[in-house]
């Protein structure tokens, strides 16, 4: 490793000065702690298409596309453009417009869960949101949600998410705030039906990402379905957790790719244009919930204030922009993400297997992540195997720096695939995974 270490600080000496920086004014030197890594992350300058440079003149295949937000790639001209001419009316005014009200009928048409819509700043808003929701609709307490599944750091949901799963996620929770909190296996039906039968007498709802981003491991439809039956049968909700997969895995999201229909949906990243944004869309009669013209009192009604900057004209037409385009192409660009994604994922894991390292390529769509299981174990099949069966978060940190080092920029030994990634961009993916392969392997 110290020749892989002593390759990146060579071409990176620009981002490892602004990191020192960095280090003096900011805790731990970032701002979010997804875009750290060993020794010290580089600085973007520019990005464009599927590639961004940093401040060192650097290129990157970019597999990280703005935390899997950028489905067609970094700036596109039609978001750009059209965001040029709205600029000089102003940017946030704290007033609706009408780009919010055009574009929640847009979501209430492509979606299948969405009857009614609320917009707020970022996904973590929209997972409390939607427990909030669950529970204020059913009057019940307990939600459930998937070992080592994350939504964000939204305070009621940080429980067993990193392993050992018995620990604390963070200082400062109240240990009363995931007292409600608990877990259900994935993928496994009958102990996921275990767990909702022991609190179904106060089960307020399941949340769930149909394809985890801890591992991009999609969801069993017969597994989804149980979990549709069960909550139906018992009067809890089905929360899908769709920020990652919506608009990515299907124009109308995993659940229209997966023919299952949740009460809840929350959304964001690829929704937001490149915009900040988190959106609940759901049944009509749970949303109302919220509506403070029919519910009047405070305590009568689930608050969901949204934040200062939700809604804005910007945001909304960056959205509407991304997701026009998206319905416009939709018969083009999700079946050539998908044969990407299938060929990403078949050329990394056989370039890494033919050269003896023990390794597993898995992912849904136009998402993909490598694992390092232990021994010869294969069944990985849910994101606590990954933490209790694989060696993936020591190795994830050389397989990363040796990626860089070709010009790949991977997160967690993967990425999502963007329309603005070519044939050259897949081959290159390939090529330096084979490359650093036989160099692990010596």
């Amino acid at each position: 490793m110290e020749e892989v270490l002593e390759r990146y600080r060579g071409s990176t000496p620009k981002s490892e000065a602004l990191f020192q920086r960095a280090e003096k004014v900011m805790p731990g030197g970032i701002g979010h702690s997804y875009r750290y890594h060993w020794p010290y992350p580089v600085y973007a300058i520019r990005a464009k298409g599927s590639k961004f440079w940093d401040v060192d003149g650097n290129e990157y295949v970019d597999l990280w596309m703005a935390h899997y937000a950028r489905i067609t790639g970094h700036a596109p001209d039609f978001i750009i453009d059209g965001l040029a001419q709205k600029l000089s009316d102003g940017l946030h005014v704290g007033i609706v417009n009408q780009h919010e009200v055009e574009f929640a009928e847009m979501l209430c048409d492509i979606i299948p869960s969405a009857e009614k819509v609320r917009f707020c700043c970022t996904g973590t808003e929209a997972t409390m949101y939607a427990v909030r929701l669950a529970r204020g609709y059913t009057d019940r307490k307990v939600i459930l949600k998937i070992e080592g599944g994350w939504h964000g750091p939204n305070p009621e949901l940080m429980y067993k998410i990193t392993s050992p799963l018995e620990s604390a996620e963070s200082l400062g929770l109240l240990p009363e705030t995931s007292r409600y909190t608990k877990t259900l296996p994935f993928n496994d039906i009958e102990a996921a039906m275990r767990a909702i039968a022991e609190d179904a007498h106060d089960l307020a709802g399941v949340i769930i990402e149909p394809v985890p981003g801890a591992g991009c491991i999609p969801a069993d439809v017969h597994y989804l379905k149980a979990l549709r039956e069960e909550t139906l049968r018992v009067g809890a909700l089905l929360i899908f957790d769709e920020i990652i997969t919506g608009f990515r895995v299907s124009l109308g999201g995993a659940q229209e790719e997966f023919g299952i229909v949740p009460d809840l949906t929350t959304l964001g990243k690829v929704a937001g244009g490149g915009m900040p944004i988190g959106i609940i869309v759901g049944r009509r009669d749970i949303m109302d919930m919220c509506d403070h013209i029919t519910r009047p009192n405070t305590w009568e009604r689930v608050n969901i204030g949204g934040g200062t900057f939700s809604g804005t004209p910007i945001g909304m037409m960056a959205g509407l922009l991304q997701v026009q385009y998206l319905k416009e192409s939709a018969h083009l660009i999700y079946p050539k993400l998908r044969e990407m994604g299938e060929r990403v994922r078949r050329g990394v894991e056989e370039a890494l297997r033919q050269n003896g390292i023990n390794a597993r390529c898995h992912g849904y769509g136009s998402l993909y992540q490598v694992v390092f299981p232990f021994g010869k174990d294969e069944g990985i099949r849910s994101p606590r195997d990954i933490l209790d069966r694989t060696d993936s978060q020591k190795r994830d940190v050389e397989y990363k720096l040796r990626m860089m080092n070709e010009g790949v920029f991977v997160v967690k030994g993967g990425g999502a695939l963007s329309t603005e990634h070519s044939d050259e961009d897949i081959d290159k993916i390939i090529r330096a995974t084979q490359k650093i392969a036989q160099e692990m392997r010596a």
